[in-house]
């Protein structure tokens, strides 16, 4: 057989690393989408160089999403109630409670 074999080798032996060509949607966290991009690095080296770059970003994902507990949150409404919820209200000087 002169053509590609089923593992994509040619007649002088196996192919090289090929490109997947898997579509990364942007996430909009500058962070996060750095590391998919560093994924494509992965396309062009053997199999034994894949664990580095997974690794890699392995590591970066896990440090961006550190950074969310690091980033300060939202100002709370500022009120007496716990936990900075805002106060109970206070029933009417009007209102009779008596049944």
């Amino acid at each position: 057989m002169d053509g590609p074999g089923a593992d994509g080798s040619g007649p002088g032996g196996p192919a090289g690393p090929q490109p997947l060509g898997v579509v990364v949607t942007p996430t909009g966290d500058a962070a996060v989408d750095a590391q998919l991009r560093r994924l494509a690095d992965a396309d062009h080296l053997a199999a034994s160089g894949h664990l580095e770059v997974y690794e890699d970003v392995h590591r970066g994902l896990r440090d961006a999403l550190a950074a969310l507990d690091r980033r300060p949150g939202p100002a709370g409404p500022s009120g007496t109630g716990p936990a900075g919820a805002p106060p109970s209200p206070r029933p009417s000087a009007t209102y009779d409670n008596r049944s």
